[in-house]
């Protein structure tokens, strides 16, 4: 055996660590993206940021090995979605795939001005108290709420904060008995873009629900940096896809480096107010000499507190 065919052997027995940034495929839930990525990577350690639903596209951060423990910090950031509104009918699942509920009476509906469309979008932009959709993977006395849903329970959710910094309308299209919008979203997490096209819809007194959703971005990955389904599926080396910590962090987090004392400091886990010059104010990571990502550090009262720690 050649020494590189060796090396590349070794490199191959160790266990996969990295980011994988998904388009994911209309079709398929995220925990069965997630089980393909085990099964690729052969790996148990796999999780994802941000759960997109079935009939959903686009970007969803995969984290491999000890990169889950980034996920839920990639999950906080603000995240892009193109989708279609369709105004006319409501479901209970507030987009294409669940049974209707009401439809719109078709004189009300054809009463509805492209102006009044845009002026129904302003209240729900902004900082708003949004009811979550009652499809969502919230917990609700310890079973998720989209379970409940379709088991034929009924759910009610408590409104919460989110911002929407923009909701445009890039299109609008009528036929018999619906109005259809694409939108271009950008939001905070924590935001349904399901719930925008029901609130909207209810504002306008006609309905609405979503036919068509795509994740653009989330943080710092877009859709056009993402692997595709058949470059994890099909491809010779999966492993090729993962992206290194220390390049996660650089792209998604404020950084700040340390000399060699600094790394062992870290790796005893001395207090972070005595290892970085200035209190920690948001979510930082931390890199050691040669650039390698040693560990998350957050605010806290003490002046910073670490979040996760990547150095033995």
């Amino acid at each position: 055996m050649t020494a590189s065919a060796a090396s590349e052997r070794s490199a191959r027995s160790e266990p996969p660590v990295g980011l994988l940034a998904l388009d994911k495929p209309e079709g398929i839930t995220s925990h069965g993206c997630v089980g393909a990525v085990r099964r690729v990577m052969g790996t148990r350690k796999v999780g994802h940021a941000g759960t997109l639903d079935p009939m959903a596209t686009g970007v969803l951060l995969v984290g491999v090995g000890r990169a889950t423990r980034l996920l839920g910090h990639l999950a906080l950031h603000d995240k892009d979605y193109s989708a279609t509104i369709r105004l006319g009918a409501t479901t209970v699942t507030d987009d294409r795939e669940g049974d209707v509920l009401t439809v719109a009476d078709p004189s009300r509906l054809a009463a509805v001005s492209d102006d009044e469309i845009r002026d129904a979008i302003l209240p729900l932009t902004g900082e708003i108290d949004q009811v979550p959709t009652a499809i969502s993977a919230i917990k609700v006395d310890g079973k998720r709420a989209h379970a409940r849903v379709r088991a034929g329970e009924e759910v009610d959710l408590k409104a919460r904060r989110v911002t929407v910094e923009r909701f445009d309308v890039t299109g609008i299209r009528r036929g018999d008995g619906w109005i259809d919008l694409d939108v271009d979203v950008t939001c905070s997490t924590g935001t349904y873009v399901r719930a925008l096209a029901r609130d909207l819809g209810a504002d306008l007194g006609v309905g609405g629900h979503l036919t068509a959703l795509r994740r653009t971005r989330v943080g710092a990955w877009s859709v056009d940096r993402c692997a595709s389904w058949e470059q994890l599926t099909e491809g010779a080396d999966p492993r090729a896809l993962l992206i290194p910590l220390d390049d996660v962090a650089r792209r998604s987090f404020p950084t700040v480096g340390v000399d060699a004392d600094g790394a062992t400091w870290v790796r005893n886990g001395r207090p972070v107010r005595e290892l970085l010059v200035e209190p920690v104010e948001e979510v930082t990571a931390v890199l050691g000499p040669e650039g390698g990502l040693l560990a998350l550090v957050g605010p806290s009262k003490r002046g910073g507190t670490y979040l996760a720690v990547f150095v033995p």
